[in-house]
């Protein structure tokens, strides 16, 4: 069991912070929010959506890490990366959802994980040394905690490396022993027009296959249903880093294999969660 971060700091404590933080930044978003959220910007298409709320959020978030942890690294989905001096970097998400809290739909979260670096290096470096000024890399990166607090529906999920998940202090275990057709399976679309065409015909190709399946709209909470059995999988392409840096380790922590569709690293290029039995059987479906 890993029980302290490369510095020597407890991940207890490091968990406590996170847990704290999230709690916090979940109760701004929660209770200030408006009858009706206005679109603040726009990010990768028109239908990639900013609310003011997501960026007073990232900002309280950042402003309380950065105190308690001057030392290390930011990455947040609004306002980028801040390199840091002490290998750790958090990886936030202020509001991940803001699409269901844009329209009132109550299935929303905020996420924080701390990572261990992991060594980001410049495209061609090969195996040279890591540069502290780039982000970290999901495909290097060691999540050590991880909390994903869910303010509407009351429940924080947290993990810590080789100590479990829980759900309010209560331990979290996958789904075993699902086979394919009784499986029931949450993904996500992306905001490319392009990119959902091609989902869409892979749920096509998947739907006949499966018990059913589900999408709720927000990666974090998705993986958070594969760590307590309320889903057997979820899959997606196109998420980024802090869609899914806490929630990762949740979902692992509570007994889900992790990959891409591929059986490598997860990332944006593709990720899918499960339990042990179903997880190949699903990949080989998706693959095909």
């Amino acid at each position: 069991m890993t029980t302290t971060a490369p510095d020597g700091t407890p991940l207890r404590e490091l968990l406590a912070l996170a847990e704290r933080t999230a709690r916090e930044a979940g109760a701004l978003i929660h209770d200030g929010r408006p009858r009706r959220v206005e679109v603040a910007a726009t990010k990768s298409s028109p239908t990639d959506v900013v609310t003011a709320m997501d960026t007073a959020s990232e900002a309280l978030v950042l402003q309380r890490l950065t105190a308690a942890r001057p030392q290390d690294g930011f990455l947040g989905e609004e306002s980028g990366h801040r390199p840091g001096r002490s290998g750790l970097t958090w990886v936030v998400d202020p509001i991940d959802g803001t699409v269901n809290y844009l329209y009132g739909i109550r299935a929303y979260a905020v996420s924080v994980a701390l990572v261990a670096d992991g060594g980001a290096r410049p495209p061609g470096a090969g195996a040279g040394p890591p540069d502290p000024a780039l982000p970290p890399d999901p495909a290097r990166w060691q999540p050590l905690v991880g909390c994903v607090h869910d303010p509407a529906g009351g429940e924080t999920w947290t993990a810590t490396l080789g100590g479990g998940a829980h759900l309010g202090g209560h331990p979290l275990h996958v789904t075993e022993g699902v086979e394919l057709a009784g499986a029931l399976v949450a993904t996500g679309f992306g905001y490319d027009a392009a990119r959902r065409a091609e989902q869409a015909a892979v749920v096509a190709r998947l739907l006949p296959r499966v018990r059913d399946l589900r999408r709720i709209g927000t990666a974090s909470l998705d993986l958070c249903a594969v760590a307590a059995g309320r889903v057997d999988a979820y899959y997606e392409r196109g998420l980024k880093p802090w869609d899914f840096a806490a929630a990762v380790l949740v979902a692992t922590e509570a007994g889900a294999v992790v990959t891409d569709f591929a059986g490598g690293r997860a990332g944006e290029h593709g990720l899918l969660a499960a339990g042990g039995r179903l997880h190949p059987v699903l990949r080989e479906a998706l693959e095909s």
